[in-house]
């Protein structure tokens, strides 16, 4: 079992079992919903999750639900029933421990920002650097 939830604590989940696939997603709704260049989504079946608190819902195209805390705004959950019949995506950094599923793939690449390929060569700092 795994537990994540908001920055604020008033959305808490568990996971049971192994999810479907665990991915970093490029697609522009995804980093406009996140404010980030990429996001981070581990996928698993509806009953395998219990939510404990009430996210709120937003309709993010025809399909598509993203779920979030309406308090901190923290992004949780998608769900897109077209694709993902009984399937429950979660943003994989609102695990407490997100190194349980690590990525196994990058998705919706055709959209990724077009710096990230080279993002890994950029220098790399424990902490912000001085100076």
């Amino acid at each position: 079992m795994a537990t994540g939830g908001c920055q604020c604590g008033d959305i808490r989940y568990e996971v049971r079992g192994e999810p479907a696939h665990s991915a970093l997603c490029h697609c522009t709704d995804c980093r406009r919903s996140s404010g980030a260049p990429m996001m981070g989504w581990t996928l698993f079946a509806e009953t395998d999750v219990t939510v404990s608190g009430h996210p709120v819902r937003y309709r993010s195209s025809e399909d598509a639900t993203r779920h979030f805390c309406g308090r901190c705004g923290t992004g949780l959950f998608y769900t897109n029933p077209a694709i993902f019949p009984d399937f429950i995506d979660i943003q994989t950094a609102t695990l407490d421990d997100p190194s349980l599923f690590p990525p196994s793939a990058h998705i919706q690449y055709a959209e990724a920002v077009a710096w990230m390929g080279a993002a890994h060569d950029l220098p790399r700092f424990e902490r912000f650097p001085e100076g």
